[in-house]
């Protein structure tokens, strides 16, 4: 299955082509994959993702599926790439992984059935659905600082075209160990559905990405933290967790809340919140 993945050669964005333990871009020049400097390997105009989707995630938070999938709005401003760092805010506590399977449009997409998504989407890629629950309260609903906040949208490290979404394992890794273990077969609705069900209102565009959940298991990084998603047959994207060097400013807006909501999402579902701290450093 062809690989494309965008780096930057020699100070400019190039495109290029993965053969082997190289990329190759358009005129000729090389570069190993582990010396490359990547980009996100698309640029959309818009990345969707899903709320609840995976069995596994329904039956650790108690929850039921809602009769159609629900959605919130990562703003591009977001985007990371493979290797980059995750930000945690200085003053913030409760940052999440998640990891998933991205979507990326290949085609103007506009009021199409499901059995008609597979020739819209261009291929795929790894995705990592950072959370900032420390806003949970002030932005339950649109999701807009929680999952919106600069760094908290890695994608990588390439677009993997031709790949089947069926039957595929996903694991994310902190520090080496598995703390997310799923499959493409416990997801409510596949990849054409998603692509199907927001395009019926929304102009998807060519480089658009749809994020289309993540399994059991999401739960806080602390600064110095290496996080890795492996996707079968799409790679394994790989960040780190840094802090950031000026705290939330105080003189405007919600400030962050450890309330027993944002608790309980950040920690996987009902907990006893008695004595609970986040995690050390």
């Amino acid at each position: 299955m062809p690989e494309y993945r965008r780096v930057l050669l020699d100070g400019a964005a190039v495109h290029t082509v993965r053969d082997g333990d190289e990329l190759v871009a358009g005129d000729g020049r090389r570069v190993k994959t582990d010396r490359a400097h990547h980009l996100p390997p698309v640029t959309p105009s818009k990345v969707i993702a899903v709320h609840l989707n995976h069995r596994s995630r329904v039956e650790e938070f108690g929850a039921r599926l809602p009769a159609a999938p629900t959605y919130f709005h990562k703003p591009v401003s977001a985007l990371n790439a493979h290797r980059g760092a995750v930000v945690r805010p200085l003053g913030c506590k409760w940052l999440n992984y998640e990891g998933e399977i991205a979507i990326v449009i290949g085609r103007t997409t506009r009021n199409i059935a499901p059995s008609e998504a597979a020739a819209h989407i261009a291929g795929y890629t790894v995705g990592n659905d950072f959370g900032l629950h420390d806003f949970r309260d002030t932005d339950a609903g649109s999701m807009l600082r929680v999952k919106g906040s600069d760094t908290l949208c890695p994608l990588g490290p390439g677009l993997v075209t031709g790949w089947d979404f069926h039957h595929k394992r996903l694991r994310t890794y902190v520090n080496g160990e598995v703390v997310q273990d799923g499959s493409t077969d416990e997801m409510r609705w596949d990849m054409h559905y998603l692509v199907a069900d927001i395009a019926r209102t929304i102009t998807l565009l060519p480089g658009d990405v749809l994020l289309s959940g993540t399994p059991a298991g999401s739960r806080p990084v602390s600064p110095g933290d290496v996080v890795e998603v492996e996707v079968e047959g799409l790679g394994r994207l790989t960040n780190h967790v840094v802090t950031g060097p000026t705290p939330i400013r105080e003189d405007v807006g919600a400030q962050p809340t450890e309330s027993e909501e944002v608790l309980s999402t950040a920690l996987g579902g009902d907990w006893e919140f008695r004595g609970i701290r986040p995690p050390g450093r």
